[in-house]
């Protein structure tokens, strides 16, 4: 999207390569977000790197990193994964580790999130400071 200013339709998502070139230890921060029963089952993100998952659509078995499975599939349910409290872009953040890292614009990001408006976290996410990594996701892999 470069050139391109972002507005309420584009779509973001989450950069590894960022959280890489900052410095900063993605996987880490996946074992932040694990619930209480997901942190005894992983008490450090080392060492769990990958498993097998059933996608439950199409049956296929794909390896996916432990932590962000266990995020999608049990935390991100559980309440206060997504509070009142949570800071906006740590919100946003979360929604887009629960999605997948599904590329979600604004919009979307807001009916997951249930907070600010769809105009306050476009101001967040396309404002000169890069949080967690998120950014606008080039067209070529945006959703059809």
């Amino acid at each position: 999207m470069k050139g391109l200013k972002p507005n309420l339709e584009s779509e973001f998502h989450i950069d590894l390569e960022w959280w890489k070139k900052n410095g900063r230890n993605f996987r880490l921060y996946l074992h932040g977000l694990l619930c209480e029963s997901c942190r005894l089952a992983y008490p450090s993100y080392k060492g769990t790197d990958n498993i097998d998952w059933i996608d439950p659509l199409t049956a296929e078995v794909r390896e996916v990193d432990a932590l962000w499975q266990s995020i999608r599939s049990h935390c991100s349910k559980e309440p206060g994964y997504i509070s009142e409290t949570t800071p906006m872009a740590m919100a946003i953040f979360r929604a887009l580790i629960a999605s997948g890292n599904f590329p979600l614009s604004p919009v979307e990001l807001y009916q997951r999130i249930g907070k600010g408006s769809p105009e306050v976290i476009l101001r967040v996410l396309a404002g000169d400071q890069t949080y967690y990594g998120i950014v606008p996701t080039p067209p070529e892999e945006e959703k059809g």
